[in-house]
Parts: structure tokens; C-alpha cells; sequence
């Protein structure tokens, strides 16, 4: 059928053509709508997007400042256990054993030096180091007290302070018998040495052991703080690091600016705190664990030695207190192959004690009692008392050298951890307020 020009013109057709004219007009207007709306949801999705960057950013500095602070602060308190606490009273310990030996080995020498003209210097000097070792026991005992002691460290110097008592009970009655009755006066003072070595000794090793064991575990428990709070520091840092770099690069692909210099000045401080902090705990570790190594554990073996020595001493006295009991001559030999391994110098010193020893009971040996007694308790050059000063001073001298290593790495230890809460605190309290200025700007284009 064919249409004549009055049908081509009809209102339909003329209303479908102006359809699809407005159709193809309004495509771009809605293109237009469509780019305009994602443009605006975008332009609001960036300052979440940065706020909340900005914000876990912030929260792990805070984190980390928390734990660097904690951690700091817990390793301080723990080296200052054990430098001013369990290892003083693992030394007091180690004293009080040696001091308990000499403090029978004097009261012996007292008994020997009897009230005879000759030996009158003898037994003044005796008398006054039995007094000076027993005012060291009583001050360690109260030391012991004073450093933070345990309920089993109060129960070993109960016991100690009581046997004391009892002990020293028992030699004054056998000096205030010995010009009536040698048989009292030796049965008193075998009371008294049988009471120092059954249960004084004894207490004074338990005593030792226990506080070695508190120092062990003093470290122990430092080195599980360091490990413990180095990983979270670690990790909480590099937590942080990753969140500023994100944020920078973030900054840098959505406003076209390379630099942020807030941010770049936040990550820098960041990761050289991260690293400073990781070489001052690893720092103060090794020197406070070498100090321990070459200065505290070197001092307390010598320290046994030493009390070895002192005893083994006594043993020559017992030996002519006794009147010749194989015993005694027996214990010091085994007490004197334990001393071999002195140091050199100390060790020579003992074998000229030892030496001196052997010429005491071969005179004892030979009924020349009162010659034995005389090279015993003597204080001149060759006399046993000078050989055992003489001794003695090359122990203390190893000792003294030890005790100062140990106080050098403590104190190079405690320097080590000088400002190491405030700085962290101080550094991560900056890193925060640099975070917050370098996203300001960017959050004040979306006001």
C-alpha cells in the first residue's frame, strides 16, 4: 500500500521521530549524570579513604609507643633485680660460707693459742678476726633480709641466726673451761664445729643454691621480656612502616604530589626508632650476660674455693685440737685437691700452705705438740696463719677482680638503657603528630 503525503506526516509518525531525536539527545545527558555521580561518590569516598589510613596509621604508632614504653620499662626493672638484688644475694651467700669457715678456723686457733705468754699475739689476732668474720655474718644475714628475700631464703637465716646463737654459746663455754678442764673445753668446742658443719654449713649452701637459682631465673626472666617484647615491637613497627608507606603512595597517586614531607619525616623517625630500639635491648643483653659469664659466675665459684680453703685451714687446727684424729688430716686432703683449679698464683699460694700443713703434723706426728701449735697459730713468714693470709689475699684479689667486672657490665648495662622509655615515647608521640599534619591539608580540600 502506498502512502500519499498527507498519511507520510501523520501525528503518529510524527511523535516517533520526535521519540527517538529526544532518545539521541539524552544518551549524553545521561552519560554526563552517571560520570558526574561517580565523580562525586569518589570525591566523598577519599577523605574516608584517607581518614581511615590516616587513622590505623596513628593507632600503630600508639601501639607501638605502648609496647616500647612497657617493654623498656620492664627490662629496666629487671636488670635492677638483678644487679642490685639477686646478685648481690647470691654474693652475700657465697661470703657467708667462707665467713662461717674462718669463723671456726679462728675460734680454733683462739682454743690453741690458750692463755700462754708466747702465743698471747696469736690469739689477739685471732681473736680479732673471729670477731670481724662474725660481724660480716651477722651484717650478710641482714643484707640477705634487705635484698627482696623469699619465704625459704627468711627460713634459712632463721635457722642460721638460731644455730649461731647456739654455736657461739658453745664456744664461749669451751674458752671459759679450758683453764679448769682441756676435756670440757674440748668437748664444747667439738660441739660447736660438729653444729657448724651439720647445720650451719649446710644452711649457708642451701642459702647459695637458692640464690643462684633466684639469679637464674632473674635472667631467664629478662630474656623471655626482651624476646617477647622485641617481636611485638617488630611487628607493631613494621606495621607501622607498611601503613605510612601505603599512605604515601596513596597521597602521591591520587593528588599527583611525589612528596609528602610530614609523612616522609614520620616513616624515617619510625624505622630508625625501630632499629635503635632492637640494638639497645640486644645491647644491654650481651653486656649484662658478660658481665655474668666472666665476672659474676667466675667470682662465685672462686668464692666456693675460697670457703674450701678456709675450711680446709680449720682442718689443721681441728687436727691438734682433736690430738692427732686421722680425720681431719683425711678431710683436708680431699678439701685441698678441690682447690687445684685456682688461679695460678692462688694455686701456688696454697701449695705453700699446704706445705706448712704437712710440717704441722709431722710435728704433731713426732710428739712435738707444742712446736705444732706454734707454726700453727704464728704469725710470722713460714708459720701456717701467714701462708693462709697470704693465700687468701691472692683469692681475694681474683675475687675483687671479678666482683668489679661484673659491677663494670652491670653499670655499662643500666647506661645502655638510659632514656630507653622516654626517647620511644617521645620519637612515637612526633611520628603521630607528623601523621596528622600530612593528611591536614589533603582533608581541608574536602571542607
Amino acid at each position: 500500500m502506498r502512502f500519499g503525503a498527507s498519511e507520510r506526516f501523520t501525528p503518529l509518525g510524527y511523535d516517533l521521530r520526535i521519540g527517538v531525536r529526544a532518545y539521541r539527545d539524552g544518551v549524553p545527558a545521561v552519560l554526563e549524570a552517571t560520570r558526574s555521580t561517580a565523580r562525586n561518590l569518589a570525591r566523598r569516598d577519599t577523605p574516608v579513604r584517607l581518614r581511615l589510613l590516616a587513622a590505623l596509621a596513628v593507632s600503630a604508632a600508639a601501639a607501638l609507643l605502648i609496647a616500647t614504653g612497657l617493654v623498656a620499662a620492664r627490662v629496666q626493672d629487671q636488670v635492677r633485680i638483678i644487679g642490685h638484688q639477686a646478685a648481690p644475694q647470691a654474693a652475700i651467700a657465697a661470703d657467708l660460707y667462707f665467713a662461717l669457715s674462718d669463723l671456726d678456723a679462728q675460734a680454733t686457733r683462739i682454743l690453741l693459742a690458750g692463755d700462754t705468754d708466747a702465743l698471747a699475739g696469736s690469739r689477739l689476732d685471732a681473736l680479732g678476726a673471729y670477731r670481724e668474720r662474725g660481724r660480716q655474718i651477722d651484717t650478710g644475714l641482714r643484707d640477705v633480709l634487705a635484698t627482696g628475700a623469699g619465704d625459704l631464703e627468711r627460713s634459712l637465716v632463721t635457722e642460721m641466726l638460731d644455730g649461731l646463737a647456739v654455736y657461739r654459746q658453745r664456744l664461749g663455754q669451751a674458752l671459759a673451761a679450758q683453764p679448769h678442764s682441756a676435756a670440757d673445753a674440748l668437748g664444747y668446742y667439738t660441739q660447736a664445729t660438729n653444729l657448724l658443719h651439720v647445720r650451719l654449713l649446710p644452711a649457708a649452701y642451701r642459702l647459695r643454691a637458692v640464690s643462684e637459682q633466684r639469679l637464674d631465673s632473674a635472667y631467664d626472666a629478662k630474656s623471655g621480656t626482651e624476646a617477647a617484647g622485641g617481636a611485638v615491637a617488630v611487628l607493631l613497627g613494621g606495621a607501622l612502616l607498611v601503613l605510612l608507606i601505603t599512605l604515601q603512595v596513596w597521597l602521591a597517586r591520587r593528588f599527583r604530589r611525589t612528596w609528602n614531607p610530614a609523612l616522609i619525616t614520620a616513616t624515617a623517625l619510625s624505622l630508625t626508632l625501630l632499629v635503635a630500639f632492637s640494638t639497645v635491648l640486644g645491647a644491654q643483653e650481651r653486656r649484662l650476660a658478660a658481665a655474668r659469664a666472666d665476672g659474676l659466675r667466675p667470682y662465685l665459684e672462686v668464692s666456693e674455693l675460697r670457703a674450701i680453703g678456709y675450711d680446709a685451714a680449720a682442718d689443721t687446727s681441728r687436727y691438734l685440737v682433736s690430738g692427732n684424729l686421722a680425720y681431719y688430716a683425711d678431710d683436708f686432703a680431699g678439701k685441698s685437691q678441690l682447690l687445684t683449679g685456682l688461679d695460678p698464683v692462688a694455686g701456688q699460694r696454697w701449695a705453700a700452705y699446704r706445705s706448712t700443713h704437712e710440717r704441722i703434723v709431722a710435728l704433731a706426728g713426732a710428739g712435738k705438740t707444742g712446736e705444732a701449735v706454734t707454726a700453727l697459730t704464728g704469725i710470722r713468714r713460714g708459720d701456717a696463719a701467714f701462708d693462709f693470709a697470704y693465700f687468701d689475699a691472692a683469692v681475694a684479689a681474683v675475687t675483687g677482680v671479678r666482683k668489679a667486672e661484673f659491677d663494670s657490665g652491670l653499670a655499662s648495662a643500666e647506661r645502655t638503657l638510659t632514656g630507653a622509655v622516654v626517647v620511644p615515647v617521645g620519637v612515637l608521640a612526633l611520628v603521630i603528630v607528623l601523621t596528622a599534619a600530612g593528611v591536614r591539608r589533603r582533608l581541608a580540600e574536602y571542607r
